[in-house]
């Protein structure tokens, strides 16, 4: 007597999953700003001009069971204390939980300072020595908050699809002298990553929406003599291929932490170098974009969240800021807590993210190790710890290892936390 209404119901909760339908919306919000600022990434120095403009681009995703929002903005650097406050107030604003917000930087080193310093203060305090544009950074959380309110008011049918290309405009920056210094220049030698990561939204008619790009490079064409507000080479990459397709282009930087672009911090001509990379890098992401063929409108999406936690280096001082990032154990060791986060979509594709600059060899043979046929990682997103390096490049030294907040076992902590997560997704129902 029980089995037909059971059947009754079990129909009815089949039928309205199927009737669920992937959405997608994205918006571009420009966040130039209007009078001179510090520009962060070398020394400050005041800008005198806007040679391009700076950007927030939002994409709003929903499967009809999960509400995700990936933010793309033209800024050098972040303190993942200011991340999670801004993107958990959104969060709890939208009712989604709070690892379904991620806010990327392009880590462009020609754009202003953004909220307090996080942990590049910890090792560069001469960098932090004067009073932060409030106001700029009150323009970024707004223009941030109001966008991405846009976005999911914008959500409307779309189709997804997934590819790869692969760009020769990045090169390893730890260059050995003969003495067996370790200084930032060009190794040819050295650990790369030149593959994209290539994801393609359009409306349900099969217009171009948006494209996201993953690759890894520095945002330092321009140098740190240059006084110019630019968006550097990734926002020069985007505005060429949206001016192509059309569509907006998130560009999502990888494991850039030792990779450098093909020509960086040139003197006096260093801004013509920025229009190159429309060939380095942009028409590679477009020839991607064009042999990607197949999209689908039968998208799921799951997200999730793992923190790795690993040893403090040894002496150095924290922030009260950052606090909620540190766990002291009953021995006493100070364990850096780190957030990472994951977006599933489909059973082939995988995002994950880390705040910080993480070595190009990592991300590559977590790749390479993935059960997903598609994994691509996202740096710099909801802040940044600064550098993570291998384990043997953190013991030869350099720039990277002595801004670091890790130790040398951190990357093998990463990979194993990160290994054995990627697994259990994969197999989870």
């Amino acid at each position: 007597m029980l089995l037909l209404p059971v059947m009754v119901l079990a129909l009815a909760a089949f039928h309205g999953l199927q009737a669920a339908e992937f959405r997608a919306a994205v918006v571009k919000v420009d966040i130039t700003p209007d009078s001179p600022q510090m520009l962060r990434g070398y020394s400050p120095r005041m800008s005198t001009k806007v040679h391009d403009r700076l950007y927030h681009r939002i994409l709003a995703l929903d499967d009809g069971a999960t509400s995700f929002v990936l933010i793309s903005s033209d800024l050098c650097s972040l303190s993942p204390a200011f991340c999670d406050r801004v993107t958990g107030n959104l969060a709890k604003e939208l009712s989604l939980p709070a690892e379904n917000v991620w806010w990327s930087i392009t880590h462009t080193h020609s754009s202003p300072y953004v909220g307090p310093p996080g942990v590049p203060r910890l090792f560069m305090p001469n960098r932090f020595q004067f009073p932060v544009d409030e106001g700029y950074t009150a323009l970024v959380e707004r223009a941030l908050a109001d966008g991405v309110r846009e976005a999911r008011q914008k959500l409307a049918p779309a189709r997804l699809g997934v590819g790869r290309g692969y760009a020769e405009a990045n090169i390893n920056r730890r260059a050995r002298d003969a003495d067996g210094q370790v200084r930032l220049g060009r190794n040819p030698s050295g650990p790369v990553d030149r593959r994209i990561g290539l994801m393609r939204l359009e409306k349900a008619d099969g217009t171009p929406l948006a494209l996201l790009a993953n690759y890894a490079m520095h945002g330092t064409v321009l140098g740190g003599t240059c006084t110019v507000v630019s968006a550097d080479g990734p926002g020069a990459v985007a505005e060429y291929v949206e001016e192509k397709t059309g569509a907006a282009m998130l560009y999502l930087n990888g494991a850039a932490g030792n990779i450098a672009p093909l020509y960086s911090t040139r003197a006096e001509t260093e801004i013509e170098f920025l229009g190159r990379f429309k060939v380095l890098l942009g028409d590679p992401i477009l020839e991607a974009n064009r042999r990607l063929c197949a999209t689908t409108a039968e998208v799921k999406l799951r997200t999730s969240r793992i923190i790795v936690e690993t040893p403090k280096r040894p002496g150095l001082a924290w922030s009260d800021e950052l606090k909620e990032y540190l766990r002291v154990t009953d021995d006493g060791t100070e364990m850096l807590l780190v957030p990472l986060r994951f977006l599933q979509i489909n059973g082939d594709t995988v995002i994950w993210s880390a705040p910080m600059e993480l070595f190009c060899e990592i991300s590559n043979e977590i790749r390479d190790r993935s059960p997903f046929a598609n994994t691509f990682y996202v740096g710099y997103t909801n802040g940044t710890f600064c550098y993570l390096p291998s384990e043997q490049e953190y013991l030869a030294g350099g720039y990277e290892p002595a801004t670091t907040p890790f130790t040398a076992s951190a990357a093998g902590h990463l990979s194993a936390a990160v290994n054995r997560h990627l697994r259990e997704i994969h197999a989870a129902p």
